[in-house]
């Protein structure tokens, strides 16, 4: 049976790992691991998903993962890759986004018979003994080596420092690490390549107090062929709720992905053989639009399941002429009223989340990337009619990944 860090490897996953030939070793053997999630939002993004794919390989390739809320973590904030401080959030907005991101991980991996657990930090976190904690665990970290971790030198160049509070987040997150150790025999912390010192810190830390053997590895960061952060829309961020971001919507992305970065995406966020991947990936000119039809359908099936990535493809279809399954087109449902009073092509467009304000939809307009029914709007005051709408709708363009159905009810 091939190695999971092998399998982890070929796929794209690996940037750094820690005592590499005895983590080989360990992972021979069924191993508890865990992911570290900070609940700073009620849904995870696509950001989280490239570590939610590796805990599923992991678990399918025997390993138990823990899948760790930052229940406690999260009222500091990690200053991992943040200009300023986070925003502070109150323990009520943390432990409702906590909820949520509960629910969304059942999707990924199984949890019957606790073959991956839930945990979260804030129940040890929130009541620690201060004098305590740093005389136990504060003690075993040199300032001058924290000093040197890139998330701390970053900040501290900036003109708002680095406060103290942020400075005990790596402290925290280690900490993390020796309770799960304690509770669950956790041998393996695995995240962003972004949290490479935390958890350098969390290993250690292991090492330390229990002279036991414990293992860092960082996966790479889900970014395009020229370095770009992957995932942001112009509506922000690409979310795994589809409340925030429709399926749709979150087809399309993928849908329209750069040539350059398809074989990539296939090797990272599906579960493809690395043949098929391969082959995919190989294709050119035209035919790799079969390759980014795959993608989407995949990426979508696995976040939203099969019967949304079925409606989602069919839409796809639809707007472009190829298929009748207009019905699955993302729809905005305008009453009567409303649209006697404000039928602007302006204010539909930031109704339907095509634009983020009535300027972004005048500029929009004025660069001559919107339609309706195929027809270019130029004019920033240019107001739909009822003739417009039908009884079908009308369809709603934003230059050629932006659609939507404006239907009068």
């Amino acid at each position: 049976m091939e190695h999971i860090l092998d399998i982890l490897k070929e796929r794209g996953f690996i940037a750094q790992m820690t005592f590499e030939d005895e983590l080989y070793e360990q992972l021979k053997s069924p191993t508890t691991f865990y992911v570290g999630f900070d609940p700073t939002a009620d849904s995870l993004h696509i950001g989280h998903y490239i570590p939610i794919m590796a805990m599923a390989h992991m678990q399918r390739a025997g390993h138990k993962p823990i899948a760790l809320m930052g229940g406690g973590t999260a009222m500091i904030g990690d200053p991992s890759g943040k200009t300023d401080m986070r925003k502070m959030l109150t323990v009520e907005t943390i432990d409702r986004n906590v909820e949520c991101i509960k629910k969304q991980m059942s999707r990924f991996l199984d949890f019957d018979d606790d073959k991956a657990l839930i945990v979260n930090n804030g129940d040890w976190l929130r009541h620690l003994n201060f004098i305590d904690f740093m005389r136990d665990i504060g003690s075993q970290f040199s300032v001058n080596r924290m000093l040197t971790a890139e998330c701390y030198k970053a900040r501290m160049a900036t003109e708002n420092g680095l406060s103290f509070l942020e400075f005990t987040y790596m402290l925290m997150q280690s900490y993390d690490f020796l309770e799960l150790f304690h509770r669950y025999g956790c041998r393996l912390e695995m995240g962003g390549n972004d949290q490479w010192s935390n958890m350098l810190g969390g290993a250690d830390l292991v090492r330390k107090k229990e002279n036991e053997k414990a293992f860092a590895c960082t996966f790479q960061l889900l970014l395009t062929h020229d370095g770009r952060k992957m995932g942001k829309t112009e509506a922000g961020a690409l979310w795994l709720d589809p409340l925030k971001t429709t399926p749709y919507q979150f087809y399309q992305y993928w849908r329209n992905v750069d040539d350059k970065d398809v074989e990539k995406c296939l090797a990272l966020l599906t579960f493809l053989p690395m043949d098929e991947v391969r082959r995919l990936g190989a294709l050119r000119d035209s035919e790799i639009n079969e390759a980014k039809k795959v993608l989407a359908f995949e990426v979508t099936r696995l976040v939203h399941g099969e019967e949304e990535a079925k409606k989602a493809a069919e839409a796809a279809e639809a707007l472009f002429g190829k298929g009748a399954a207009a019905a699955n087109v993302p729809t905005l449902e305008v009453s009567a009223a409303d649209f006697a009073q404000d039928g602007r092509v302006s204010t539909m467009l930031v109704k339907s989340g095509l634009c983020k304000s009535q300027s972004d939809a005048r500029k929009q307009i004025e660069q001559n990337a919107v339609s309706v029914n195929d027809r270019k709007i130029s004019d920033p005051a240019s107001v739909l009619t009822a003739e417009d709408i039908g009884k079908d709708g009308a369809m709603l363009k934003k230059g050629k990944k932006g659609f939507c159905r404006i239907q009068l009810i």
